[in-house]
Order: structure tokens, then sequence, then C-alpha cells
């Protein structure tokens, strides 16, 4: 409860968005100051809160900030400092082929990915400091199990590319001076290779140190399910789980034989939930009787997650 970094992940469509946003309006309401930041490409945290987001900081109410992340805008401009790097790095006759292959990497699988995380790594190094929590809205499951691993993988390949540029930095220097020749011993890319390394070590220890995952879910089976290889994944990479959201459960005290029959059902996965998830802390959220659109209805939602000591 006191960690800097919250997660709301989950299968798409079970209700992300909508705890998150409470949960983000229920720290502002106490006074801290919280940043809401999505990684969906939906967009939905606009709609819910009623404020038009973008890849800055939008203030929402008091204590409170929105960010909704621009995965291709964020990969042209991760691209454009690349070819920045190369330019300073590479001979003037190699850059126009570099620049070309950097340009069809922008389009490539995993370069969103890698733009969104430097963007991530950014953004939660603005807590402690500008923002006393972080809370963040992730895009569906799959998703954001990559973004969670991405730290100890980068910095794996990061550390060996370092190894192999010191390697030819080093043969570099020893020609120069085979030669005769004057030459800064300063390598830039090995520099940002450093940078870059260091960065990531950084983030990988704020995930596991100062992070804390909620598992978002419905009493269904498909979402029980993903739940379940959701939990497995993190906890095997050491992510602290908070707990286990079970969203839009309906109250007793619907009526009809269609809804005693969903009734039953759901009574039946809440059951299985409990039990199969006993390690874990289970948290019930009501179904509201009307759909989330306006951030003043958050207040409903925000309440059971007081009350559930969540905050």
């Amino acid at each position: 409860m006191t960690r800097r970094l919250v997660f709301f992940g989950g299968k798409g469509g079970v209700g992300k968005t909508t705890l998150a946003a409470a949960f983000a309006t229920l720290l502002s309401g106490r006074g801290e100051k919280t940043l809401l930041v999505s990684t969906d490409p939906a967009h939905s945290t606009s709609d819910v809160l009623g404020a038009k987001l973008s890849r800055e900081p939008t203030q929402i109410a008091e204590n409170l900030w929105g960010i909704e992340i621009d995965a291709a805008a964020d990969a042209a401009a991760y691209v454009e400092r690349v070819k920045e790097d190369a330019r300073e790095s590479v001979s003037p006759e190699v850059l126009p082929a570099v620049r070309q292959h950097l340009e069809l990497a922008k389009s490539s699988p995993g370069t969103e990915e890698s733009a969104l995380f430097d963007r991530f790594v950014d953004l939660i190094a603005l807590s402690p400091g500008e923002y006393d929590r972080i809370i963040f809205d992730t895009a569906p499951t799959g998703h954001t199990l990559r973004l969670l691993t991405l730290p100890a993988l980068l910095t794996a390949w990061v550390e060996g590319m370092v190894r192999q540029r010191e390697k030819v930095a080093g043969m570099e220097r020893m020609l120069r001076n085979l030669a005769g020749e004057e030459g800064s011993d300063e390598d830039p890319t090995l520099k940002r290779l450093r940078e870059r390394r260091d960065k990531f070590h950084h983030a990988r220890h704020r995930l596991l140190e100062d992070a804390n995952f909620y598992l978002v879910l419905i009493p269904e089976r498909l979402p029980i399910e993903e739940t379940s290889r959701t939990l497995r994944t993190l906890t095997e990479n050491r992510v602290e789980v908070g707990g286990l959201i079970v969203n839009r459960v309906l109250p007793d005290l619907a009526e009809g034989a269609f809804l005693r029959a969903r009734l039953e059902q759901q009574s039946e996965y809440l059951d299985e939930i409990t039990t199969r998830f006993r390690d874990q802390r289970v948290i019930q959220i009501e179904q509201d009787a009307h759909d989330i659109t306006r951030r003043e209805q958050l207040s409903g939602i925000a309440e059971q997650l007081e009350a559930a000591s969540l905050a």
C-alpha cells in the first residue's frame, strides 16, 4: 500500500481503466500528488475522466494529473534519437544505409515496445519527486507482461553490446596508436550503451522494490484462466502482486430467473477464485447500475477500494 508505483492489469474489457482512475482519484483526494498513466492504445482513460489527455501530464483535478502514452509517436522520436547517435558514431560512407534501416525499423516488431519502455522508465523516475504516486492503467495482459519483463531482457542484451563495443573500441585505440594518430578516447556509442544499461537496471530495481501490481478480473471463466497464467508469470519475475480485484460483481438483490441464474454461476466462480487464489488477497467491486462514463461516478468505486484498505 505504500509502494509508489501501482499497476492495474488484466484481460481486456474487465474494467482496468475504471479501477485505475478511481484509485488515482482516491489518492489525489487524500492530498497525494498522483499521476495516472495509460499505456492502453484504446485511449479510454480520457473518456472515463472526461479530460483530453496527451503525451505530457495534463492536470485533471487538484493533485491529479493524467497521461496517455502514444507508442507510435514515441517510437518515431526514439528512432530519431538513434539516428542522431549514428550521425556522431558512424562513418559518412555508411550513414545513408544506416538511416534507411532505421526508417524501416519504425514499423518493425518490438520498436514501439522498446520506445514505450523508454517512456515508461522516464515516467517512473518522476516519483518520488514531482509525484507522490504513479498509477498505471496498462494494456491487455500479454502486452503488459512483455513491458514488465523487458528490463531484465534489455539489461542482458545491452551488457552484451557493451562488452562487444569495448572490444571494438580497444582495437580502434590500438590501431590509432600504431598509426601515430591522435583521437578521442570517448566513444559516444559506448557511453550511450552504458547509460541505457544503467537505466534498465534502475527500472528493474524499481519494479521489484517499489511497484505493486493488482490483477483485475470478472467472475467469468476466461478472465479467471488468464489471471492464473498472469499471476504465475509475475511471481516468476518477482513482481509484487498486491491482490486480485474481482470487478462487476452482481449484488445479491438482483431479481428474475435470468439474474438468479447469473448469480448462481457468479457464486460458483467467486468460490473458485477464493479457493484457487487463496494465497492472494481478493477484493470484490460491485457492478454499478449504469456505465461509468463520468469522473463523478468514480466516487462509489473509490469508496469500495478505500473500504478494502487498498490505499
